[in-house]
């Protein structure tokens, strides 16, 4: 996952839209076997059970990977924020932040215990 990611941003480079790289990394991983959905909804409840919305996370990679692009000069706390928000809501554990917009290839993974 993260050597595909890596080798998308060597080869589109930075300043493209955030979908353009959603799509390459569903495709190439797509394209080599990996399960991966694409604006996978997350349902939001309130405490007695009534729902609020849906998030759509960028990409859903073998139903236990989420994974939030960004194409920006840096991580924010707001991103932050956003993937493990959806990672609460999807009770997921695991997911991945991906910037694609910097100069430098930036990949940060978070765990939920």
């Amino acid at each position: 996952m993260r050597q595909t990611a890596y080798e998308i941003h060597r080869y589109l480079g930075h300043g493209h839209l955030e979908k353009i790289h959603e799509n390459a990394l569903a495709h190439r991983l797509t394209k080599i076997g990996i399960p991966v959905r694409q604006q996978h909804p997350l349902a939001v409840y309130d405490e007695d059970g009534t729902p609020l919305g849906n998030y759509f996370s960028d990409l859903l990679i073998r139903e236990e990977l989420l994974v939030e692009i960004k194409a920006c000069r840096a991580f924010t706390d707001e991103h932050v924020a956003q993937l493990l928000g959806y990672l609460r809501s999807s009770r997921l554990r695991h997911g991945l932040l991906i910037n694609f917009g910097s100069f430098k290839f930036e990949i940060k993974k978070y765990v939920l215990d």
